[in-house]
């Protein structure tokens, strides 16, 4: 399952309201603070390069007149495109280091681009301190695109970022799942309405990180894959204030860096962005510090000096299942049917069902931990569009780790430390809407 990880640098702040009205915001600066220390020899990750964004430079934009800098942002998003395709097509795993959040526009329209040549769904799981949610619909205006890149992403808004190429929405509303929201999120209701999955930090809490992964991958079982976003703002502003809007009840660095490690420790996770980091506001760079020790930890089941490509599934019919209570099918445990043929010649698709006789479990079940969770699932309730991997190398385990969640022949198994994380910012109640040091979003 371990890729070869290729770091693509996308420092654009064109999705931000200026901090002042002298000033532009410094999420631009973020990809270069977090190569300062050391983040691609850590990760033995290939240097993909920089996307190079227009000009910040609103001119006589107003509330009013729609998302600020569009027509750039648009433009921007087919190029981001267009390189993450580029990397996968070479089988190996983006981080896309942001830049604020309207790089996601960029991914969305790579995976949308990627699930039409293999002829199925591609998820999104998008880890954020905020819904990012804003759109026409729900708003008086809309303008600062980092503040609204979920709801364009899933097609609301203007069809310039919200249906470039004509696809939309790039991510269906029951493919997204949320994690890291805070619990008076301004559009929680909204999303609940949309029918798109969410778990806000005091349940993510209570259910733990690497449970939250194992079940975010369970809502995304009918796709052929997911990209996974992370804004660094999920972090609790009394580990991680370098944020444009800072917002209280968040989670600490050893959650994020557990959940990120059990979110892509499988062939299913096709890639991972990194937005919001602020490095005016971290003058000593130790939060820099901070973040790159998260992501070389959390994405150690990736990275390797060896690589293998990732492996999507096309779209296979399912019978009718019973619903979930919030309206998702449940997988079913028949057999899946012949795959379909995709026009991916970049891409390896191999068919999987609920029992493959070939397949090489993960690793020997270990012993049951007394303070470990339950299993969870079973090969049984595999549904159609689940990835599995095929081996599992020995360096793969990780040191410090054990294997948890479902038994072996379940599939990919999550990870979890074996020591405690470090203590963590008591939660207090917050508003999403309040400005942070730059009062960046909209």
């Amino acid at each position: 399952m371990m890729r070869r990880i290729a770091v693509l640098d996308a420092p654009t702040n064109l999705g931000l309201r200026p901090p002042t009205t002298t000033s532009v915001p410094g999420c631009a600066k973020a990809p270069g603070a977090l190569r300062d220390h050391g983040l691609l020899a850590r990760l033995r990750a290939r240097d993909a390069g920089c996307l190079t964004p227009p000009r910040y430079d609103p001119g006589d934009w107003r509330p009013g007149d729609g998302v600020c800098h569009a027509p750039e942002i648009s433009g921007y998003s087919v190029a981001l495109a267009d390189r993450i395709g580029a990397i996968i097509d070479r089988g190996e795993f983006p981080l896309v280091l942001g830049g604020d959040c309207s790089v996601l526009l960029g991914s969305a329209l790579a995976m949308h681009r990627l699930g039409e040549a293999v002829g199925g769904r591609i998820g999104l799981v998008f880890v954020d301190g905020h819904s990012d949610f804003r759109h026409p619909g729900n708003a008086s205006y809309v303008g600062a695109a980092a503040g609204e890149d979920l709801a364009l992403v899933t097609g609301r808004g203007q069809a310039d970022l919200a249906a470039i190429e004509g696809r939309r929405p790039y991510f269906r509303d029951i493919d997204v799942v949320v994690l890291g929201i805070r619990a008076q999120d301004e559009y929680r209701l909204d999303l609940q309405a949309a029918g798109i999955t969410t778990r806000p930090v005091p349940a993510l809490r209570a259910e733990g990180a690497a449970r939250t992964a194992q079940w975010a991958h369970e809502q995304l079982a009918d796709c052929a894959g997911y990209w996974v976003h992370i804004d660094v703002d999920v972090l609790d502003p009394a580990v991680m204030p370098a944020v444009d809007a800072p917002d209280p009840g968040g989670i600490a660095f050893a959650e994020l860096e557990i959940l990120l490690a059990g979110l892509v420790d499988t062939p299913h996770c096709l890639g991972v962005e990194l937005t919001v980091f602020d490095p005016d506001y971290d003058p000593d760079g130790s939060y820099a510090a901070e973040i790159v020790n998260t992501v070389v930890s959390g994405l150690a089941p990736v990275s390797a000096p060896a690589a293998m490509p990732p492996r999507l599934l096309p779209a296979t019919p399912a019978p009718p299942s019973p619903r979930r209570g919030n309206g998702r099918p449940q997988p079913s445990g028949l057999a899946a049917p012949a795959p379909l043929v995709a026009p991916a010649p970049a891409v390896a698709v191999e068919p999987i069902g609920p029992v493959v006789e070939d397949a090489t479990p993960v690793e020997a079940a270990a012993p049951a931990q007394p303070d470990g969770p339950e299993p969870l699932g079973s090969r049984a309730s595999a549904g159609p569009g689940l990835l599995r991997r095929v081996a599992a190398p020995e360096e793969e385990r990780l040191a410090g780790r054990e294997p948890v969640g479902p038994p072996a022949s379940a599939g990919p198994a999550l990870l979890r430390r074996t020591s405690p994380p470090e203590a963590e910012a008591t939660p207090e109640p917050g508003d999403d809407d309040s400005p942070g040091p730059s009062a960046g979003i909209a």
